[in-house]
């Protein structure tokens, strides 16, 4: 077990500090394993991870076997890798032969070059701050935007001009590529029917510009009822048409994420953008797959602690804030060093679940911001410094056992995206490398 320092306090994007101080990362620095005095840990196993993407590969392989377009495979790594690390995650999955990465903001992408990802990375998003800076950086760190909006276009044709000039280059810059991104049904970001023409016309007008790729996003692709995901589909299949009458010839486009790409064939296009899938989580395993091939996804991430103090309790006994467990019966309670302010989500109160000894043992009680109590009754001989595991799969004297993040979120009516997401910097990340 190893792990690399992937979060320095803060990075600049540019070193010259110009106007005053130039763009500047500034993110909370995760807790590191040689820092951390508790026990609580999540461990990252990154062969999992290669896992992961070889079975997405092999899976967009066989639906190609069965008529589909060969399609790419470019994992989405935003929100910190969903809480894995998006360093390690992306320069793992870019040594295990990823065609490219997704994130969704900026000093997403700029963390990934800094950490030595090469790879084309897709920054989603198509917010890059408020200044000139941000949009100097994105050129400088060689990521690739995603645009919707006119004044997008104004805003990185002027930044790659400066930039050209900037470097004592003469005549025209070189085009940098975009990826336009169409609203078809999500309704968050994205160009309209109604707004379409007028933002092509407008492209045409910046010839610092290429547009390279359309892009789409669905919203009900784990829904069983597949009617809107079709429809979004064509409403893509007309804008593509509209484009390319306007006299524009993007060669790649894109629209599936986790679910999408493992159950609609046909909508995985140039490349399919897995988030959740690449980490071993089935997005929507309640729901019927198309694919050619079904993924055999490992979960890459554990979440453990240990029991730190133990108590016997008499019938009647009440504990946790609020007094909201009462003991029914003489009852043992441990006691881990977890709460809502790590991840533990406080709605697991009374109804969530953790493994000791590879034996499931209720919460009891209000989950407080550091401590968790677990009732142990049921299960002989827990001591002090046993292992607890929170999220992931347990062998223990007792048996054997897993809690998923499906199950999780299931639990407490998130989803798993959310569970995973939520485990707080202050958890330190091991990191178990292939």
């Amino acid at each position: 077990m190893s792990t690399a320092a992937f979060d320095p306090d803060e990075r600049p994007s540019r070193p010259d500090g110009r106007r005053g101080g130039s763009l500047r990362m500034v993110r909370p620095r995760r807790a590191a394993p040689s820092e951390a005095a508790r026990v609580t840990r999540a461990e990252i196993n990154l062969a999992h991870v290669r896992h992961n993407l070889h079975e997405l590969r092999a899976c967009m392989a066989a639906d190609a076997a069965a008529g589909a377009t060969p399609a790419e495979v470019w994992p989405v790594i935003k929100a910190d890798g969903y809480g894995h690390g998006a360093s390690a995650l992306g320069t793992t999955l870019e040594r295990a032969g990823a065609d490219g990465l997704c994130v969704a903001l900026l000093e997403e992408g700029i963390e990934l070059r800094q950490a030595g990802v090469r790879c084309p990375v897709l920054v989603m998003g198509g917010y890059y701050g408020r200044y000139r800076d941000g949009l100097e950086a994105l050129v400088e760190h060689d990521l690739t935007p995603v645009v919707y909006d006119p004044a997008q276009l104004e805003r990185l044709s002027t930044a790659t001009r400066y930039l050209h000039r900037e470097r004592g280059r003469t005549g025209a810059p070189p085009s940098l590529g975009v990826h336009l991104k169409i609203d078809t049904g999500m309704g968050r970001l994205g160009l309209r029917s109604e707004t379409l023409d007028p933002f092509l016309d407008a492209l045409h007008r910046h010839p610092e510009l290429r547009l390279d790729a359309l892009m789409t996003h669905f919203a009900c692709a784990d829904d069983p009822d597949e009617e809107v995901t079709r429809a979004q589909l064509a409403a893509f299949d007309r804008a593509t048409e509209r484009v390319k009458a306007a006299g524009f010839q993007p060669k790649i486009r894109h629209a599936s994420n986790s679910a999408a790409c493992l159950r609609f064939p046909e909508a995985q296009l140039s490349f399919v953008r897995p988030g959740i899938a690449a980490i071993g989580v089935h997005p929507c395993p309640d729901a019927p797959s198309r694919g050619a091939r079904e993924a055999n996804l490992r979960p890459a991430m554990r979440v453990l602690s240990e029991v730190v103090a133990l108590r016997d309790l008499k019938k009647g006994e009440s504990i946790g804030y609020g007094h909201s467990w009462t003991a029914s019966r003489p009852t043992r309670i441990a006691t881990i060093p977890m709460g809502y302010a790590d991840g533990l989500d406080r709605a697991l109160s009374n109804c969530g679940e953790v493994l000791i000894a590879g034996r499931r043992a209720p919460i009891a009680g209000t989950v407080s911001m550091d401590l968790t109590m677990i009732d142990v009754t049921d299960i002989p001989d827990v001591a002090v410094r046993d292992e607890v595991v929170v999220l992931g799969s347990q062998k223990g004297r007792l048996g054997e056992d897993v809690i998923t993040a499906y199950e999780m979120a299931q639990t407490i009516g998130r989803i798993p995206w959310e569970c995973l997401t939520g485990i707080s910097r202050r958890v330190p990340r091991y990191y178990r490398h292939p």
